[in-house]
């Protein structure tokens, strides 16, 4: 993998292990906000369920959210919020994929939180925080992502030659 195609992966569950939670489960969500906001794994997997547990249930979302199974956006966007950080999407109904989590094309933010297909991943400083490498070597198309509200999103502004 070159620099330019993908980006660093650093393996890192987010504090889970140390909380004291044993095994493997679907709590990305969990772990790339806890990484990327710098709370405790367990705080954040609380308020998460605390969050989720009031969802109704509905036709488009059929089961409840779990911190341990995965939460819903409103879950997310609802404790992101709360914690001063907003949301900026990067594809739209009949755009096309036009960021990927790739070096130079993720905005250049020391924290992100990039919402992939089924998945949350960390990214900082330009590397991604998770327990496995998500990135599909450059090619997995980033929805949005989450930034603090402090920081405006600092997009590459000029492309590289090809030359």
């Amino acid at each position: 993998m070159t620099a330019e195609a993908g980006l660093t992966f650093v393996e890192d569950d987010g504090g889970r292990k140390h909380a004291g939670f044993k095994g493997t489960t679907g709590d990305c969500s969990t772990r790339a906000i806890a990484i990327a906001v710098g709370l405790p794994y367990a705080e954040v997997y609380d308020s998460l369920t605390k969050l989720g547990k009031a969802c109704r249930i509905t036709k488009r979302h059929p089961k409840p959210c779990y911190a341990r199974t995965g939460v819903c956006l409103k879950v997310i966007n609802r404790f992101l919020g709360s914690h001063g950080w907003t949301w900026h999407a990067t594809m739209g109904i009949g755009t096309g994929t036009t960021v990927h989590l790739r070096a130079g094309e993720l905005p250049r933010n020391k924290y992100l939180i990039a919402r992939i297909s089924k998945h949350l991943v960390a990214v900082v400083d330009g590397e991604l925080h998770d327990t496995h490498d998500p990135s599909g070597d450059g090619t997995r198309a980033v929805y949005g992502v989450w930034y603090p509200r402090s920081e405006h999103l600092k997009f590459r502004t000029s492309v590289p030659s090809q030359a």
